[in-house]
C-alpha cells in the first residue's frame, strides 16, 4: 500500500514537470512535396520571365511592358506571401496537466491572474446587447474567479451602455452559477439559448430542464429590460442625461468629459443566487478634453492597461471586441498552457487565437471567415516566430506589452579554437588555466550581470516556488521609469510585479483615486506610451505594430486552434459594409508603410526573424498591389477592343511554361489546403475577394493614405443605403452606394463589353480569327469570374435563396452598485 502511493507520487511529481503543450508539425508527406513545388514554382518563374522579357510584341510594345512590370510585381508579393508558410505548425494542449500543476487539491489555485479587456464606442452601432453577451461570457468563464477581472472600456462615454452593463451585473448573479452548474457551452445566452442543437445531450441533472426554462425567461426579461433602455435612448434630453440621485451624466459632451471608473462586481461585492463570488467588473471611460490626442482603440487599450494595473495587476491580459464573445469556456485554460508552460512559457508574448463567426451566410460570399488566412497563413507563421496580432482574441503577458525585451537564454560556453573537441582540446584548458578568475573579476561580473538584468524574474521549476518575483532595478532610476510609465508611483510599483498583484494594505478607495488618475487626458505626455510601451500609435491598425514590435524585441507568439472555437463574433455580410473593413484595415498598412515602424527598415539588429519580417513587409505591402492588379485587369478589354495580345504568338516551348506555370500555381494551393483543412470554396472566394479587394478598397486606402501622410488631408467615402429586402439574411441584400464600387464596376463594364465586341468581331471575320481570340478572351474571362461575387452584390437579391439569418436585437440596462454604493461611477474632479 506504501509503495502504491509512493508510485502515485511520484507519477504526479513526474506530471508536473511535463510540458503543457506540443508542436505537431506538418506529416513529411504533404510538407515535403509542399517546399518541392514552391521551389519549382521559383524555377517556372524565372524560365517565364525569361521568355517574356526576351519575346517582346513589337506591334504592343506598350501592352507588353506594362503587363511584365505587372507581372513583376506580382511575383515579388507571391515571395512575400509564400516563404513564411515554410514551416507551417500546428499544437496541442494538456488541459489537464495545467490542473495537475497548478490546481493542487485542497490548496488554491496557482493559475494565474487574467485582466480581460472589452472594448466598445458607440452603442448605437455597437448594440449594448452584444457587448452584454461578451461580458457574461467573460463572467462565466471557467476559471477562478478571484483570478479573473472585466473590464469595459466605454470610449464613447455613453450613459446607455453604463446602464446596459450595470443591468449585465445583475442578472451575472443568475448566469454565472447556472452555466457552472450544468457546464453550459457557449456561455454567451443569446448564442447558447439559439443553438439548433439537442441541448438535453449528455446532460443527467434532474433540475436541468426546469432551470434551463427558468433561465430563459430570466434572460427574455432581461432583453426587454435592455430594448426599454435602447428606446429611451433614441431620443436625448436638451439638457443632457441625468442619473438616478438627479446629477447630470459627466459623459454628456463625448468630447470633453472626465475619466469615469465604476466597480459593479467585485471580490468584496455582492454574490451569486448561490452565494458564490463572482468575477471584478469594472466600468471604465477615459477621459477626454479638446486639444488632446487620444489615439482611438490604442488609446483606450492603454488606458485599460493602467486603470488595471492599479486595481488588479494580473500578469495576463486577454482583449476581445464588444462583438467577439468568449465560445469556450476553457479559452484562458488553452492559453496559460503556453503562458505558464515551465519549459517554454517565458518567452512568449501572447497567445493569438483564430477569429471565427456567427451570422455569415453559408456560402461566405465576400470571404468573411477569411478561413486561408487563419488556417493556412498562422498556421505557417507559428512555424517561425509566432502569428501576428489580429486586434481581438488574444491573451497577452503584461510585460511584454511595457516593451521589455524578451529573455535571454543562457547558452554554455564554447571552445575558443576549432581545432579538437572540447573534452580534449590542450589550447583551450591552457588558457582557461593561464586566466584564473580575481575576486576583482568575480565582483565585477556580478556587477555586470545585475545591471543587465532584465524584467523578467527567473522562477525556480524544481523546486516551484511561488513568492511573486519582484524585480529590483539597479540600472534604472525611478525618474527614468516615471518618464517611461507615467508620474503615478502605484502603476509604476506595479510594472516590477512580474507574477502581478497589488498591495495588500492598500484600501479600495485610495486604488481608485489612482485608477482615475492614471486615465487621465495628460498622463501619457513625455512618456513611452504608443511608442515603446503598450498599443503601438500611428496606426488605425494598431495591432500589427503592437505584435511586430513585441516581435522586435525577441519575443515569440504562439497560436492556440483549440478543438471547440475559443471565440466567435459577427462580421459585416453586405458588399459595401464588407468593403469599407478592408479600406480601414488597407489603410493602416498604409500608414505604417510611411512610418518609421515600417518593418522594411525597422527593427534591424533584433529579435526579429527574417521570414517573420517577410511576412510584416507583405502586411504593409499589399495595397501597393491594388494598381498593377487594376492595370492588369484592365488589358484583356484593351487587347479584346484593339485586337492586340501581351504576349506574341506562342511556341511550343512557352506553351510549356504557361501550362507548367498554372500546373504549380494549382498544386501549391491544393496541398495548402490539405494541410491547412481548408476547402476549395473557401480558398476560391479568398481568390474573388483578393482581387475585389484590390481593385476596390485596397486602390482607395492607397490614395487616402498619401493625401494625409504627404498632404495631410483626411478624406472619408461615404456609404448611402440604397435600399433592403425584408427576410432571412436582408442584411446580405442591402445595397448601399459608395465610391469604393467605380473601380471594380468599371472593370466589370469593360471587360464584359470587350468579351461581346471580340465574339463580335471573330463571328464577323469567320473561323481564322478565333484562334488568337481565345487568349483574349480566357484573359478577360478570368476578370469576370473573379469579380462574380461583386457582380451578385450589386445586383441584389434575385429569387428565393437558402439562406438563414440570425439577427440580435439592440438593447441596453442599470442596477446599484455594489462596490462604492451609488449608482454613479467614481469621476475625475
Amino acid at each position: 500500500m506504501l509503495l502504491i502511493s509512493f508510485v502515485g507520487i511520484f507519477v504526479r511529481m513526474d506530471e508536473g514537470r511535463q510540458p503543457l503543450s506540443r508542436k505537431l508539425p506538418v506529416p513529411s508527406s504533404k510538407i515535403s512535396p509542399y517546399r518541392l513545388i514552391i521551389i519549382l514554382r521559383l524555377v517556372i518563374l524565372g524560365l517565364f520571365f525569361h521568355y517574356r522579357i526576351l519575346h517582346p510584341v513589337n506591334d504592343a510594345y506598350g501592352l507588353w511592358l506594362t503587363s511584365v512590370i505587372c507581372e513583376i510585381w506580382f511575383a515579388v508579393s507571391w515571395i512575400l506571401d509564400q516563404f513564411p508558410k515554410w514551416y507551417p505548425i500546428t499544437r496541442e494542449t494538456y488541459l489537464d496537466r495545467l490542473s495537475i500543476r497548478y490546481e493542487k487539491e485542497g490548496k488554491p489555485s496557482e493559475l494565474a491572474s487574467v485582466d480581460v479587456f472589452v472594448s466598445t464606442v458607440d452603442p448605437m452601432k455597437e448594440p449594448p446587447l452584444i457587448t452584454a453577451n461578451t461580458v457574461l461570457s467573460v463572467l462565466a468563464v471557467d476559471y477562478p474567479v478571484e483570478k479573473v477581472a472585466c473590464y469595459v472600456s466605454d470610449d464613447g462615454a455613453a450613459m446607455l451602455t453604463f446602464e446596459a452593463l450595470s443591468e449585465t451585473s445583475e442578472f451575472a448573479r443568475k448566469w454565472v452559477p447556472f452555466c457552472k452548474k450544468f457546464s453550459i457551452e457557449p456561455r454567451a445566452p443569446e448564442w447558447y439559448f439559439c443553438q439548433k442543437i439537442d441541448y438535453l445531450k449528455n446532460k443527467v441533472h434532474p433540475s436541468f430542464v426546469r432551470e434551463r426554462r427558468a433561465m430563459k425567461r430570466e434572460y427574455e426579461e432581461f432583453k426587454v429590460r435592455i430594448n426599454a433602455l435602447v428606446a429611451t435612448a433614441q431620443k436625448v434630453p436638451e439638457d443632457g442625461w441625468t442619473m438616478q440621485d438627479g446629477t447630470p451624466w459627466p459623459g454628456n459632451n463625448v468630447r470633453d468629459h472626465p475619466g469615469m471608473i465604476q466597480v459593479f462586481l467585485g471580490h468584496s461585492g455582492v454574490r451569486d443566487v448561490d452565494g458564490n463570488e463572482l468575477p471584478r467588473l469594472v466600468y471604465v471611460s477615459r477621459e477626454k478634453r479638446p486639444g488632446f490626442e487620444h489615439h482611438k482603440k490604442a488609446g483606450a487599450m492603454n488606458a485599460l492597461i493602467r486603470v488595471s494595473a492599479v486595481l488588479s495587476n494580473a500578469p495576463y491580459l486577454l482583449n476581445v471586441d464588444c462583438d467577439h464573445y468568449i465560445n469556450n469556456s476553457k479559452a484562458l485554460r488553452e492559453a496559460m498552457c503556453f503562458m505558464m508552460d515551465p519549459q517554454s512559457g517565458k518567452k512568449v508574448c501572447y497567445v493569438q487565437f483564430p477569429q471565427r463567426f456567427d451570422g455569415i451566410d453559408r456560402h461566405d460570399r465576400y470571404s468573411n471567415r477569411n478561413v486561408v488566412f487563419f488556417d493556412i497563413n498562422m498556421k505557417g507563421l507559428d512555424g517561425i516566430q509566432g502569428p501576428i496580432y489580429v486586434g481581438t482574441g488574444c491573451v497577452f503577458r503584461r510585460h511584454a506589452l511595457y516593451g521589455y525585451d524578451a529573455p535571454v537564454k543562457k547558452k554554455p560556453p564554447g571552445k575558443t579554437c576549432n581545432c579538437w573537441p572540447r573534452w580534449c582540446c590542450l589550447c583551450c584548458g591552457s588558457r582557461k588555466n593561464k586566466k584564473a578568475k580575481t575576486p576583482k573579476d568575480k565582483k565585477k561580473k556580478s556587477k555586470n550581470k545585475e545591471t543587465s538584468k532584465q524584467i523578467h524574474a527567473l522562477e525556480n521549476i524544481e523546486e516551484g516556488m511561488e513568492e511573486l518575483a519582484i524585480v529590483k532595478y539597479t540600472g534604472i532610476s525611478q525618474m527614468k521609469l516615471e518618464k517611461k510609465f507615467g508620474q503615478s508611483p502605484v502603476f509604476v510599483a506595479s510594472t516590477l510585479l512580474e507574477n502581478g498583484g497589488v498591495p495588500h494594505d492598500a484600501s479600495p478607495a485610495s486604488l481608485l483615486r489612482e485608477a482615475i488618475q492614471v486615465i487621465s487626458c495628460g498622463y501619457e505626455d513625455k512618456t513611452e506610451w504608443g511608442k515603446e510601451v503598450g498599443w503601438i500609435y500611428g496606426s488605425v491598425t494598431e495591432d500589427i505594430l503592437t505584435g511586430f514590435k513585441m516581435h522586435c524585441h525577441g519575443w515569440r507568439s504562439v497560436y492556440c486552434i483549440p478543438k471547440r472555437p475559443a471565440f466567435k463574433g459577427s462580421a459585416p455580410i453586405n458588399l459595401s459594409d464588407r468593403l469599407h473593413q478592408v479600406l480601414r484595415w488597407a489603410l493602416g498598412s498604409v500608414e505604417i508603410f510611411f512610418s518609421r515602424h515600417c518593418p522594411i527598415w525597422y527593427g534591424y539588429g533584433g529579435g526579429l526573424k527574417w521570414l517573420e519580417r517577410f511576412s510584416y513587409i507583405n502586411s504593409v505591402v499589399y495595397p501597393w498591389t491594388s494598381i498593377p492588379l487594376l492595370v492588369y485587369c484592365t488589358l484583356p478589354a484593351i487587347c479584346l477592343l484593339t485586337g492586340k495580345f501581351i504576349v506574341p504568338e506562342i511556341s511550343n516551348y512557352a506553351s510549356l511554361i504557361f501550362i507548367s506555370l498554372f500546373i504549380s500555381i494549382a498544386a501549391t494551393g491544393i496541398i495548402e489546403m490539405q494541410w491547412g483543412g481548408v476547402g476549395i470554396d473557401d480558398w476560391w472566394r479568398n481568390e474573388q475577394f483578393w482581387v475585389i479587394g484590390g481593385a476596390s478598397s485596397h486602390f482607395f486606402a492607397l490614395f487616402q493614405g498619401l493625401l494625409k501622410v504627404l498632404a495631410g488631408v483626411n478624406t472619408n467615402f461615404t456609404v448611402t443605403s440604397k435600399g433592403a429586402d425584408d427576410g432571412q439574411f436582408s442584411e446580405l441584400y442591402l445595397f448601399k452606394w459608395t465610391s469604393l464600387l467605380i473601380p471594380p464596376t468599371t472593370l466589370l463594364i469593360i471587360n464584359i463589353v470587350g468579351v461581346i465586341v471580340g465574339v463580335s468581331d471573330a463571328i464577323n471575320n469567320g473561323y481564322d480569327s478565333w484562334g488568337p481570340l481565345f487568349g483574349r478572351l480566357f484573359f478577360a474571362l478570368w476578370v469576370i469570374i473573379h469579380l462574380y461575387p461583386f457582380l451578385k452584390g450589386l445586383l441584389g437579391k434575385q429569387g428565393p435563396d437558402a439562406y438563414h439569418h440570425f439577427s440580435l436585437v439592440y438593447s441596453s440596462g442599470l442596477n446599484p452598485d455594489p462596490f462604492v454604493g451609488q449608482n454613479k461611477p467614481i469621476c475625475q474632479p
